[in-house]
């Protein structure tokens, strides 16, 4: 693949990164604004699916206080998702500019593997707050305190593990790369 068509891919990645970082902050927030929307299609990241799945359908008649809640408490890890997801940008435009083993690609790299570890970790932390929020009206036996462990979760840390792996190799290999251009 010629550097041109590659700088031409990683410009489009570093663009549709950008797009995605908005459409999932957005499609969040509406999940909680339109939850019978947003069940019946399945939309939602993670754990407002989760919560929207499991109420019923009287309890989709959350208050305005709970909705903003729920819009905030469940936005928490998606911003941690989305601060990986800009540092991929980040990347990417580095990529776009021929910088491919740059001190600065694994620095972003390797902050986008933390960023996922961590929306792995709020995801978890925020979901019994969540839970509680929008079962709070709900009567005595009815309430839920909800905590998950899903695959996927799994899935998440093992990637975040093997990107972080990727950047401390990229880190060295700009090392390499910088010492063989000053014998040059």
């Amino acid at each position: 693949m010629s550097s041109n068509r590659l700088a031409s891919y990683s410009q489009r990645m570093a663009a549709i990164t950008l797009v995605f970082i908005v459409v999932m902050m957005v499609v969040n927030t509406g999940a909680w604004l339109f939850p019978e929307v947003a069940a019946r299609y399945g939309l939602g990241f993670a754990l407002t699916e989760r919560q929207l799945s499991s109420m019923s359908e009287e309890a989709m008649h959350l208050a305005g206080w709970q909705r903003l809640g729920a819009i905030l408490l469940s936005s928490i890890p998606l911003l941690a998702l989305a601060l990986g997801l800009a540092n991929l940008r980040q990347l990417f435009k580095r990529y776009a500019q021929g910088l491919y083993f740059s001190s600065e690609a694994a620095v972003y790299l390797g902050r986008a593997g933390r960023a996922v570890a961590l929306w792995v970790l709020l995801d978890f932390l925020c979901e019994p707050f969540l839970s509680l929020l929008v079962t709070i009206h709900a009567p005595v036996g009815q309430r839920l305190l909800t905590l998950s462990v899903t695959a996927p979760s799994f899935v998440a840390l093992f990637l975040a593990a093997c990107i972080a792996i990727i950047a401390r190799i990229l880190s060295q290999a700009s090392e390499v790369d910088s010492e063989n251009r000053t014998f040059v």
